[in-house]
């Protein structure tokens, strides 16, 4: 390394045009990922408390946030499902005149540009809010792969480019991999919450989402938040079972497993931002004990610069704003 007065780090931070010049990490619209939350019925933007800027949404109002993402230039949208009726099973989950189903056939023929993702989980679905089907008050991780495989294989009808598995059961991916290539659809890909850690960042989720647990809580199945090597094992199971893509999840707390997953597979990554993350930035913003647009950018970055490929985070039509701001 040259030393100073030789080498001045400063002469290249002078000026903004300088900065963007030389800059390391950039984040590029098309790499965030809206997530969206869809209800039956009409006209319906109902807000979610905890999340301020963040709605239920029935189609028509889901379709109008969509089409502004695509004009913004987003990459694409998870669309999370809350449906009319649960049950012991969560059975609305494949139910193609579902509001995912249908917002689903709706994004792909109003909003061709936008990728739509579809999560695949039981929570919504269920009358008791654990990921799967319970025995004897405990998640059957087998009884519940049929009823995921059956999740995903409505969604792919349905139109929806990726899905998205974020219940941790295991050997998840290989069934739906599986069920869709069975039913001929080997090139739909497969996005796998596979590092997904039990977090309190939730919480704001369960809210907007309509799944908190009504007994327990889901730490049998998601992951310890100590844990970096099972995150790796987990990772690598999912690979062999046939994901194409892999997730960490929440984003901010867990850098280092995203950078070590990325590094030590190659595969293609998604970190996703959670609804904690988003409401604590809200707050402090809010309270104006912090920049709330400076440090929104800053955390995205973060997530980029430890090696995201792709954001999944309910700021990304603010921070698409941003980012043209500063272009």
């Amino acid at each position: 390394m040259p030393s100073f007065p030789t080498y001045r780090p400063r002469r290249l931070r002078r000026t903004a045009s300088l900065r963007r010049l030389v800059r390391e990490t950039r984040l590029d619209v098309s790499q965030l990922v809206l997530p969206l939350f869809v209800r039956s019925g009409k006209g319906i933007r109902q807000p979610v408390g905890s999340m301020p800027g963040v709605s239920q949404l029935s189609v028509d109002e889901m379709l109008r946030d969509a089409r502004e993402a695509e004009r913004l230039g987003i990459g694409g949208v998870l669309l999370f499902g809350i449906p009319d009726v649960k049950d012991a099973i969560g059975s609305s989950a494949w139910d193609e005149q579902g509001p995912v189903h249908e917002a689903v056939r709706m994004l792909k023929r109003e909003t061709p540009r936008l990728v739509v993702i579809t999560d695949v989980c039981m929570c919504e679905y269920t009358d008791h809010g654990h990921c799967g089907v319970l025995e004897d008050g405990d998640v059957d991780n087998d009884a519940t792969l049929e009823l995921l495989a059956k999740e995903a294989l409505s969604h792919a009808r349905a139109g929806a480019d990726i899905v998205a598995p974020s219940d941790m059961m295991d050997g998840r991916v290989r069934a739906i991999r599986e069920a869709l290539d069975a039913s001929g659809f080997s090139n739909t890909p497969i996005l796998s919450y596979a590092a997904k850690f039990a977090s309190g960042c939730y919480g704001p989720f369960r809210e907007a989402a309509e799944s908190t647990p009504q007994s327990g809580d889901r730490r049998g199945y998601q992951m310890d938040s100590a844990n970096i090597d099972e995150a790796l094992r987990e990772v690598w199971l999912d690979i062999d079972e046939g994901a194409d893509m892999i997730m960490v999840k929440p984003a901010g707390p867990y850098l280092d497993v995203l950078q070590r997953v990325k590094q030590e597979t190659g595969y293609p990554i998604a970190a996703y931002q959670v609804s904690g993350e988003y409401a604590m930035i809200k707050a402090a913003a809010e309270r104006g004990w912090i920049d709330g647009e400076r440090v929104m950018m800053e955390s995205l970055i973060g997530i980029r610069r430890a090696g995201a490929d792709m954001i999944i985070t309910y700021f990304a039509t603010e921070a698409a704003r941003s980012v043209a701001r500063d272009a």
